[in-house]
């Protein structure tokens, strides 16, 4: 595998559960510096691939490196300097944020118990809950917890955070909170892999994804660079929609479809000009018309067969 500049990266990753691939033959690459958007409908894999990379679970095939070292042969070594969020939050209900942290911290065998104190304070800080920390778990809202949990991966300095659907079951605000701490974090040079399911998660945090379907990538890179693989949509605005989707059908469009205000098609190598040409020509009335890039959603949509949920 090539390793420069790759925070993260694996190799034909395979996991099987008997006869079932959950994860199938996938190629991850996580540039260093990066927000990488891991993406997939529920099921298709996500959370398998991010428990092998932790060394959670042990891929049936393929290879694993996480800062540039083996796993799980290295995690001893690299684990140190990768804080996580899996499967959502754990922690005691009848102790405070700050009493939380100071168990967690003091099971860590690879810390200084003496700067503890120093390290809890900046971590509250970080995640805005230092003015919360001596209330009790159980009275904290959703967003607060997650943002305990995302503390507790920061009690030493991480160069890499993995975050398992860090916004499931938030509201606006608490998913704008921990959308807004994401991308601090990725300000201060930490590499972020954030597995979601949430489009509009992606669209304002992320500077690259990898999208997942049933166990395998199908495509990955930047934002621009994903979206670039797409084909451009024409949409026409019309009353006249059997009589434009015939048109667009015999000028060779491909994916016509209909909208609730009229027809849509993939134009392919057909200019705009003849396609507004030949709707004036059929005597179809043109209300308005557009060739744009696909939304994330519709190019989601395409790859995976499956929506996605948008609604926050």
């Amino acid at each position: 595998m090539t390793q420069a500049g790759v925070a993260v990266a694996t190799a034909g990753l395979t996991k099987r559960f008997g006869d079932q691939a959950a994860v199938d033959g996938i190629d991850l690459h996580v540039p260093y510096g990066a927000v990488y958007g891991f993406l997939g409908p529920n099921g298709s894999g996500k959370t398998t691939t991010i428990r092998m990379l932790l060394g959670l679970v042990h891929a049936s095939a393929g290879e694993i490196r996480v800062l540039g070292s083996p796993i799980p042969s290295a995690s001893s070594r690299v684990l140190p300097r990768v804080g996580s969020l899996v499967e959502g939050p754990a922690f005691h209900p009848y102790l405070s944020g700050r009493a939380n942290l100071t168990r967690l911290d003091a099971a860590d065998k690879y810390v200084d118990p003496a700067t503890s104190r120093a390290r809890i304070d900046a971590a509250l800080e970080r995640v805005d809950l230092l003015s919360a920390a001596r209330k009790r778990y159980r009275a904290y809202s959703l967003g607060m917890r997650q943002r305990l949990a995302i503390a507790a991966a920061l009690l030493t300095p991480r160069d890499l955070l993995v975050l398992d659907e860090p916004t499931n079951g938030l509201d606006p605000q608490g998913t704008r909170e921990v959308r807004s701490l994401i991308a601090s974090l990725a300000a201060d040079g930490a590499t972020v892999l954030v597995s979601s399911h949430l489009l509009s998660e992606v669209e304002q945090v992320c500077s690259h994804l990898g999208i997942l379907r049933q166990g395998r990538l199908v495509a990955q890179g930047s934002v621009r660079e994903v979206q670039s693989g797409s084909q451009p949509v024409a949409e026409v605005v019309t009353t006249a929609i059997d009589e434009a989707a015939d048109v667009l059908r015999r000028l060779g469009m491909i994916d016509v479809s209909v909208t609730a205000t009229g027809v849509r098609a993939v134009p392919g190598d057909v200019e705009p000009e003849r396609i507004v040409d030949a709707l004036v020509a059929a005597g179809v009335g043109v209300r308005g018309f557009s060739v744009t890039a696909p939304s994330l959603e519709d190019l989601f949509v395409s790859l995976t067969g499956e929506g996605f949920d948008v609604s926050r």
